[in-house]
Parts: structure tokens; sequence; C-alpha cells
């Protein structure tokens, strides 16, 4: 054991935060540590390190084990050094070293006969061979580089950054430490989504134990192999990922519900004996021994579940038509950074689009500009009835702050009814008498979720979204990823949180090279596409080195559900070059395969979108026979897509593997 808690008990003012709780972390341990917001997560974590001390219990540790923590809190942080000297000092055994070499160095040239100087400079040079001291530069560069620094940065003062980047130089120089163990809380919050895949290949080979605080469900479902839930006051520990931990949870509620009503049910038998026999002269004593028995019993409690569902059905007052937004030779620049050039895009009816990209790219300036906020050249155009609604975090400025929070949605104009409010509201974490709260005395994060309700209640036909899950609980995220699914209107939003992205969007957008690109489909089979276009590229160049075929490769790949590119015609493939027969039969043979594979896709995909025509089109929900008829058929079609692609990845992927052996 690295370190635990023994029959903890911990009370933070009057509220008890965790009772009797015991919860070791071994060698190997990937945790996160999960539970609502305000349940004690992170306060937990202090009582690991010590920072808090338990009512009752022990925290124990390792004679030898090192812990390293990061927390929201060290952003008081503050010094003149560079970002670069500041991750250096993960390694204070080896600067010291350097040190200490540089003046034995000096004083040698004095006294060059010092035997005694020239045997400590010896063991020192020795030392910081064994501590690898020559390659720590490279080390904190490659981390910072990994965390999204760019060389420019690496110079820079760390005064000079904001809070999210400071962040990041923290948890470098906490990697570079390599403790036993690993707290962080949340972690991937100040991250962008290079940055976050970066540190989940970093910590799934790190030697270390980790215990990780998020919300973030898909970084959880990659990172861990152990969930420790804080949940009434209890630790509930599970083995396996998040997708395993809700699974097995829901096993867990079935069978404490129906162990409570067992237990219910022989309290009323056994309390019924008593009632009738308790006064009959034979049958007391009997009665009495029945009611010690109940006395004594270890009571079931009652399973209680923290979170309402939300259930509100989003009203959009007008239908706008089929395109919303377009954008035509948009330019945009900050000096010399240039963010947009002569970039162009349509969002049409029923798109719900995920912006992602690395820090700086200029996402949330792309969502302003299709907002109108923000200045650009160019050309942006609304189209006819479109009624937007935008959400950036400059909105909690304009919260009124002598108004409750009920208050405060109930002058939104939605005409939704306080239940149905007060049931939104529940769903971002304001329960009870939250709702009565004064918007001037909640903090950052309670704006921000109150200006987030505020969008989300809108008739707007157009939503905006910089950030959503920002402030917001895993329970919270799936929520309004639902309610957002149900959304009749148009979404574009900007977020790092990939469960919601996965569940949300059905395009994506990147800026790259200064042009605006747009997958059709969903995030998943972005990722999948992604790693096609990485293995094809790979292969290409592999191809393109001397001594290896001269010609690319025949095939390129193509989204899930975007027409795919004919391929290039077997004859053509893999000419010159003295392969053998059969083989080379083989390869034409699934090359034809995958063509006609893809020529289907072509004519599904087209089917699809004439479908979709349709059903944009309102008459259609006039005709109650007709809509069911077609969206009958739109459901087909989905399945046919969903089942030619999976078909086309292994064939492409088969191609691939033929061409290679044959490379």
């Amino acid at each position: 054991m690295l370190i635990g808690l023994q029959n903890v008990t911990f009370e933070f003012g009057a509220r008890v935060i965790v009772e009797d709780a015991t919860w070791h972390i071994q060698p190997g341990d990937r945790i996160g540590l999960v539970g609502y917001n305000g349940t004690g997560k992170s306060t937990l974590l202090k009582v690991l390190v010590g920072e808090y001390q338990p009512s009752k219990g022990t925290v124990e540790k390792g004679r030898d084990t090192t812990i390293g923590y990061l927390h929201q809190d060290l952003l008081s942080f503050d010094t003149n050094d560079t970002i670069t000297e500041v991750a250096l000092g993960a390694f204070e055994r080896v600067r010291a070293l350097e040190k200490e070499i540089e003046t034995l160095g000096h004083e040698l040239e004095q006294h060059p006969e010092d035997e005694d100087l020239l045997i400590k400079y010896t063991d020192c040079l020795h030392e910081l061979d064994v501590l690898d001291g020559y390659n720590i530069h490279h080390k904190a560069e490659e981390v910072l580089h990994g965390l999204g620094f760019s060389n420019n940065d690496l110079a820079r003062p760390y005064k000079e950054f904001s809070g999210g980047w400071r962040m990041r130089v923290l948890l470098t120089k906490m990697i570079l430490q390599q403790p036993d163990v690993l707290l962080l809380d949340e972690p991937t919050n100040h991250l962008d989504l290079p940055s976050i895949e970066w540190l989940e290949k970093y910590l799934v080979n790190y030697k270390g134990s980790v215990v990780i605080v998020s919300h973030d469900k898909y970084f959880l479902n990659r990172m861990v192999n152990k969930i420790v839930e804080l949940y009434q006051r209890q630790l509930h520990i599970y083995t396996g990922d998040y997708d395993f931990y809700e699974t097995e949870k829901l096993i867990r509620i079935d069978m404490q519900q129906k162990a409570f009503e067992n237990q219910q049910d022989y309290i009323r038998q056994q309390e019924r004996f008593i009632e009738r026999f308790k006064a009959k002269a034979s049958k007391a004593a009997q009665a009495q021994s029945v009611q010690k028995r109940l006395d004594k019993l270890d009571k079931i409690e009652d399973v209680q579940l923290e979170r309402p569902d939300l259930r509100i059905n989003f009203q959009v007052d007008k239908v706008p038509g089929k395109v919303l937004v377009t954008l035509k030779d948009v330019c945009k620049q900050f000096g010399d950074n240039h963010i947009l050039t002569n970039g162009s895009a349509e969002i049409e009816r029923g798109d719900k689009i995920a912006l992602i990209g690395a820090n700086g790219k200029g996402k949330s300036t792309l969502l302003r500009i299709v907002a109108g906020t923000e200045q650009f050249t160019g050309e942006r155009t609304w189209g006819h009835n479109v009624e937007p609604s935008f959400y950036a975090q400059h909105q909690l400025e304009a919260l009124t702050l002598n108004h409750t929070i009920l208050e405060e949605l109930q002058h939104c104009g939605s005409k939704k009814t306080d239940p149905e409010l007060r049931s939104l509201l529940g769903a971002f974490l304001f329960g009870g008498d939250d709702v009565d709260k004064k918007i001037r005395v909640l903090s950052g994060g309670e704006k921000a979720r109150v200006a987030l309700a505020k969008t989300i209640v809108s008739k707007a036909n157009f939503l905006l979204l910089d950030e959503p899950t920002n402030h917001l609980d895993m329970h919270s995220v799936e929520l309004l990823a639902d309610a957002l699914n149900k959304y009749q209107g148009t979404i574009i939003f900007v977020s790092h949180d990939r469960f919601f992205i996965s569940k949300t969007a059905n395009k994506i957008w990147e800026i790259v090279d200064q042009q605006i690109k747009e997958f059709k489909g969903t995030y998943q089979e972005w990722v999948e596409w992604n790693e096609r276009m990485e293995k094809q590229k790979r292969l290409e160049e592999q191809q393109n080195k001397p001594g290896g075929t001269e010609s690319k490769s025949s095939v390129a790949a193509a989204p899930a559900v975007k027409a795919v590119p004919a391929a290039t015609k077997p004859a053509e493939a893999v000419k010159s070059q003295p392969f053998n027969k059969e083989a080379q039969k083989e390869l034409q043979k699934q090359q034809r395969k995958l063509a006609n594979l893809e020529e289907t896709v072509n004519k599904v995909v087209a089917e699809k979108q004439q479908l979709e025509e349709r059903l944009g089109n309102p008459d259609t929900y006039t005709n109650k026979d007709q809509f069911t008829a077609l969206e009958a058929d739109y459901k087909l079609v989905q399945q046919k897509l969903t089942t030619l692609n999976q078909e086309y990845e292994q064939q492409f992927e088969l191609v691939m593997e033929l061409e290679s052996k044959m490379g």
C-alpha cells in the first residue's frame, strides 16, 4: 500500500464528508474519484495528503511514498522565472548537483592538485549521470510541448500566462517529479483536445499510481482501472473503467433496493407477530425475543438517488430556412496571427456542429464571428427566421445581480412554468432553496451555470455555446447532452469534452491552414477517419522512401457519412514492380471490391441526404402517415449505412495490408 484511509470520518463544519471510510491505494492503481458536485471529492484529496486531519480513523502512508498533488489553489503561485525554469524545479537534486559541479570546477582550476576536490567532482559527475541529469532540459521541453506550449513560450516568464496555462506548467513540473502517487484534481479543465490526448498517453505509461478527480467521462474511460465513488458519505469501490462503474452501480442499486424491500417485508411480518402476541402470556417471552432481534437488526438503507432526471421538451418558436448562416471569404487576424484567410462555410437547419482543435487556433473567435459579435472582413449572411442565443463566459456580466436565480430565468420570456424552470435548474446543480439565492452571492462557476441555463431555456432556434460543460458534473453533462439531442433547433458549440461532443455533434468543424474544414459525421467517425488518414500517410511515406515502391496508395479513405471519392483503377495500381503475380491478382481483386463498396456507399449517402431534405420540409409533419413512413425509411438507411461503413473500413484495412506487404 502506498497511501490510504483506515476507518476515517471527516467533518467539514457540521457537514460529514465521509464516515468510517477505508480506501487503500496500491502500486499500479489508476483510480477515478467520482461523485456529484459538492460531495467533497477535492476535500477528500486534501485529507489524503494531510492538509486536513480526520475526526476519526487514520491516514496511512508508506515510509518512502512520494506524492504529487495538483489542485486549483496552486494558481496563487507566482514568479518571474521562465516556464522552463519552473518546470525544471522538479529536478531539485540535479539542479543542486549542477551548482556544486560548477563550484567544484572553479576550485579545481585554482587547485588542480587537490585530490579530495577531484574525488568530489568525479562523484558529483557520476551521480548526475545516474540521475540522467544531462537530459532534464529535453524532458522538460518534451512535456511542455505535449501540453501545448510552443518553442517561443519556453523562455517567457511564468507570470505572463493566464491561469489555465499556469496550471499546465505546474502539471508539467509534477509529471517530471514522477512521484509514487499522482493526485490530480480536474487536470483536463484547462487543456485542449491535443493536450488531453497527450496527457492520456503519458499517464497510461506512468510507473506510479494515479488518482484523478474528473468530470471527463471519456478521459476516465481511457485512463482508469478503478472507480471510487463518494456517495452518501461512503466510498464505493468498483474495479473497472467508468462504463463498468455505471453498469455495476445500477446492478448494486437494484440489489440494494430488493434487499431493502425484502428486509422491510420481514420487519413488518415480525412486527405483526409482536403486536399480536405481546399481551398473550404464553407467547409474551417469544414476542420479546423477536423484538430484541429486530432491535439488533442491521438496517438496509432505502436507495435514494441524489439527482433527478431532466425532462424538458425544447420548443422552437419559428422554423428557420434551410441555411441559417453563410460565411464567405471570411478573414480574421490578430496582429501577425492569421486565424482565417478567405474561409467559407454554411450552417444548415438541424446541424449540431462541434468546433474542435487546439487552443489558439481561433475556435471561440470563429464562434463570435458566426454570432456577429467579432469584427472581420468578408461576408456573414443570416438565413430566414433565425433566432440565435449565444452563451459565452462574458454572459455572466449580463446577469441581474438583484434577481434570484429563479427570477433570472423567469425574465427570459420562455413562458415555462416554475416547476419546469426548477427542474431545469436542478440539472444545473441548483436544487431546493438554492433557486432563491441572489445572483450577487453566487461564485463564478455558479453564475456561469445560470447563464447557460438562460441560454438553454430560450425559444431560440439557433444556439451558440462556448464551453457549455465547463462547470458541470458528469451527470449534468449527460442531462445536457440528452436535452440538446431532443432540441429541434441548430447548434454550434466549442468544447473539449469528448463525451459531450460524441453524444451531441453530427458535424465536426476544424480550423486547418486558416480554412474551415468540415466533417459530416459524429466525433467517433471523425476519430476513425483521422486514424485511417494517418495510416495511409505513414504507408505513403514508407512507399516513397528510397528502395520502396514509387506509387502512392491507390485508395483514399473517406468520412463515414460523406460521399467517398472513387478509388484508383486497379490497372493503375502498383506499377512496374516485380511483385508476386498471385499477390498482385489478390490485391487487384480486393481493390475492385473496395471500389464497388465505395459506389454503394455513395448511393446510400445520396439516398440519406434526400430523406433528410424531405424530413426538413415542414409540410412533411402535416401528414402523420407520411412522416411515419419517412422516419422508418430514414432509420433503415442509417442502419444500412452503418453496416456499409464497417464493411468499407475492414476492406480498406485489408487493401492497405496487401499494399504494405507488396511494398
